[in-house]
């Protein structure tokens, strides 16, 4: 990429207000009030997720130029997690479901494209995070259909520690301190996997630490220092402190509640027309909600920390139908909460319906950024946690 001439560069850290980012804080809320001496074992990381490789099919992933990264830093963010679809690094023939024996059919030239994405995050000096989008037998998207069940199968878990295998091996000699692994994606029980909006629940308990067991073990006897994430349960948001045996940390999610950060999305409703149109705070389903029932959701994920368990939120934000003050309300409350708790985030992608960029919102007067338009508000809430 070609580099931002020293004038224009100026004027983006003008424009950025980086020098303004830092933010004195009000009152913090009662969770933080209840046990000040909480410490969290993870970094309070804090930036984005990126869909370059999300999709199964490789050819249709969503790259993010390096001057995203560029602004990334800039703006006082240090972190980016990777979700990854397993296929998209794989040789085989598309034109129909994959085999078992086919999903350690690794393609290095697919390798090295997710290979140039780390080299590009820590060339701005951002923590990558490597997680499984779509793993072996599990993803709590439908879409592609697989040859077994992870939770399930003893197959399944052999491919998925297989996976892990082969990143450990290959980042082997990157820091921890510059990379970790988030095990697998918001873990979930659908009756039918191949069918988005099948019933479900959470993954039985024993289940999810065999798994997780498993993958962890594989992980530390190529690098015993490696940092291993697993994603809450009954897809990312219910806390596991059943896993807390293990030599790994949690991730939560800033979805909550669902009706404000999925409002409209296709792949979370059947009927989105006849959803109420959220406020905040505002009643969902008869309930009302507000800074104080957050606080309430998000308790268990403080339990972990003081339990010894370093917690970080994956994933958060929400889709470009929610109302935009709506939004921005809500999610504050989420980011002062977090904050207050050492908790960092991972905004749901950096450019896109959930992003800063790019949203696709017609609520927000966006802001021409060197060609992209930018949601100045959001950028300037989330710089007060960067």
């Amino acid at each position: 990429m070609k580099k931002i001439e020293i004038n224009e560069r100026r004027d983006f850290l003008k424009k950025s207000g980086v020098i303004a980012a830092a933010v004195s804080f009000g009152a913090t809320s009662s969770l933080a009030a209840i046990d000040t001496k909480i410490k969290n074992k993870l970094p309070k990381w804090r930036g984005f997720n990126l869909l370059d490789f999300f999709n199964p099919d490789p050819d249709k992933g969503r790259k993010n130029p390096e001057k995203y990264f560029q602004w990334m830093a800039d703006w006082g963010f240090d972190f980016v997690r990777v979700p990854i679809s397993y296929p998209s690094y794989l040789d085989f023939d598309r034109s129909r479901p994959i085999l078992a024996e086919e999903v350690l059919n690794f393609d290095e030239r697919r390798l090295q494209e997710i290979d140039q994405l780390v080299d590009t995050a820590h060339k701005y000096g951002l923590h990558v995070s490597l997680n499984l989008h779509r793993a072996p037998g599990f993803c709590i998207n439908a879409g592609f259909i697989e040859p077994y069940n992870l939770w399930k199968d003893q197959e399944a878990l052999d491919a998925f520690c297989a996976h892990w295998e082969m990143w450990s091996k290959r980042y082997k000699n990157i820091s921890s301190k510059k990379l970790s692994f988030d095990l697998v994606n918001e873990p979930f029980m659908r009756a039918d996997p191949n069918d988005q909006h099948s019933p479900g629940g959470p993954v039985p308990v024993q289940d999810y630490h065999r798994v997780a067991k498993a993958a962890v073990e594989t992980i530390k006897s190529v690098k015993k220092k490696r940092l291993v994430i697993a994603d809450g349960n009954s897809g990312g948001g219910v806390a596991v402190p059943e896993l807390a045996d293990l030599d790994l940390h949690q991730s939560c999610r800033g979805y909550h509640p669902h009706l404000i950060s999925h409002f409209k999305a296709p792949w979370s409703y059947k009927d989105v027309d006849s959803l109420p149109t959220p406020t905040w705070p505002g009643e969902i389903n008869g309930v009302m909600h507000n800074k104080q029932t957050l606080e309430k959701y998000y308790e268990p994920w403080v339990d972990l920390l003081r339990k010894g368990v370093g917690v970080h939120c994956g994933e958060c934000g929400a889709f470009n139908k929610t109302p935009h003050d709506v939004f921005l309300a809500w999610f504050e409350d989420v980011l002062d909460i977090l904050n207050d708790n050492g908790i960092g985030f991972g905004i749901w992608e950096f450019s896109g319906t959930f992003g800063i960029l790019n949203s696709g919102r017609e609520d927000v007067n966006y802001e021409n950024w060197y060609g992209e338009k930018l949601d100045r508000k959001y950028l300037n809430l989330l710089m007060k946690y960067a």
